[in-house]
């Protein structure tokens, strides 16, 4: 055992490997552009060099020059049994430091936590696979199931060179898996008096980029045109943007907000869940995005000079449904822009929704109450998606559990692609011993 410089606690040979982890991998900076500009080679070989130190053996798979995955295969007892894919992914999104308080790539331990790009998304859980699986390397120990453990690139711009690429290239990897857990799930939301709820990700919005172009007649800017292609998109743009989408509540979000009304004694409307969200503070921005279906204007493209009318206009629609949704979506957006406004489909990937029931789920949940006690595990629908979809299209369940207690006060949705990201040390150790707990009993 070993002391923390700055608590005092005692902190075990897995929790001191999974903190160097995390800083180390913060370190190698693996930003991803978008647009194919992406570069996971360094981080991806340092995987490899961080198993191997073990005995563990590792494959990187290049999908296009520096765009790398990582695929290690952990035997267990039962080789009879379908296997569990545990993965995660190695890029980040960008950071421009003039923003931060600290060098985003420096994983300076301050306050209690490591700063840095990737220190929540999510480079936290890769450490807590990697030291976990080192730490059974080194004592011989074999999990009770067959582990795939995956490490994805290109998971911040679609996945193209990343999950969606290896299931498309190489479904072998995959073979015999039936289940799987990464990202975005498993941290603590305290509500009430001091009582913490473990959100455990069970459904993803779909998402569906749209490209909106107007069409109209080109011209002087000083004369008249009442064909203008810049004013009908603005106008198009402006009504997508104020639309208010109708609420819409999916098994999960019953059932998440069924036990916040529980922890919190508050009443229980199934008409309107939108009052229960002041119960869970900060969350609420994200959890409230999975009450309806949205569509936010994010990008404009239009004209070349000042006094000149262009022929055309564009615009870029971020649409999210629920699942059961979609339908509703692409429907109201093309009600609300009318049949002038032509709409393309930039990138669409599925809505997703599972049990949160099975034995699996009962294994994150045993293995939650035991690192929390007085912790009360629910599921949770997210307004963002993961690798998880992609690995749907194999058959394959997908949860969302890189478990975190956190202090009451850190508002970590904000950290996710936000400036001075970070993660609680305390809530790290915490983490890894709830990962391995879940592991050693699924």
């Amino acid at each position: 055992m070993t002391q923390h410089a700055t608590t005092g606690q005692s902190t075990t040979e897995l929790e001191t490997d999974c903190i160097t982890l995390c800083r180390e991998m913060i370190r190698i900076p693996s930003v991803n552009f978008g647009d194919g500009k992406g570069d996971e080679k360094e981080i991806a070989e340092y995987i490899v060099s961080k198993l191997h130190e073990v005995g563990i053996e590792s494959k990187i798979y290049e999908s296009a020059p520096g765009r790398c995955n990582v695929v290690a295969n952990i035997p267990g007892i039962n080789t009879q049994r379908a296997g569990l894919v545990l993965h995660g992914h190695i890029d980040v999104v960008p950071a421009d430091a003039a923003d931060w308080q600290v060098d985003p790539f420096g994983a300076e331990i301050r306050d209690g936590m490591i700063w840095g790009r990737g220190a929540l998304d999510m480079k936290n859980m890769d450490a807590m696979m990697l030291a976990i699986v080192r730490k059974w390397a080194r004592s011989g120990y074999k999990p009770p199931r067959n582990i795939v453990l995956v490490f994805f690139g290109d998971e911040e711009a679609g996945s193209l060179y990343g999950s969606r690429w290896m299931v498309k290239n190489h479904p072998e990897v995959f073979a015999g898996c039936s289940e799987a857990v990464s990202e975005v799930g498993g941290f603590s939301v305290t509500v009430g008096v001091n009582k913490r709820l473990y959100l455990v990700e069970a459904a993803q919005k779909g998402i569906h980029w749209m490209k909106l172009t107007a069409h109209g007649r080109a011209g002087h800017g000083s004369m008249v045109n009442n064909e203008n292609a810049v004013t009908a998109l603005a106008a198009a743009v402006a009504k997508i943007g104020s639309y208010v989408w109708p609420q819409r509540y999916t098994k999960t979000v019953k059932v998440f907000f069924r036990k916040v009304a529980e922890t919190t004694g508050k009443p229980y409307d199934e008409a309107d869940l939108r009052p229960l969200l002041a119960e869970i503070g900060s969350t609420a921005r994200m959890v409230g995005a999975t009450l309806a279906n949205s569509a936010n204007p994010t990008m404009l493209d239009a004209g070349y000079k000042a006094n000149v009318i262009p022929q055309s206009a564009s615009a870029v629609i971020d649409g999210r449904f629920l699942p059961g949704f979609e339908d509703e979506l692409n429907a109201t957006i093309r009600q609300i822009v009318g049949p002038e406004i032509e709409i393309e489909t930039i990138t669409r990937d599925i809505a997703l929704e599972v049990d949160f029931t099975g034995d699996l789920v009962d294994a994150m949940c045993h293995a939650l109450l035991v690192g929390d006690p007085e912790g009360i595990p629910v599921p949770y629908l997210m307004s963002g998606g993961t690798d998880n979809k992609a690995l749907s299209e194999l058959g394959i369940i997908g949860y969302g559990f890189s478990p975190l207690r956190l202090p009451p006060e850190l508002d970590f949705m904000s950290l996710f692609h936000g400036v001075d990201e970070r993660v609680p040390l305390e809530g790290l150790k915490f983490g890894v011993n709830v990962l391995e707990n879940f592991l050693e009993n699924c």
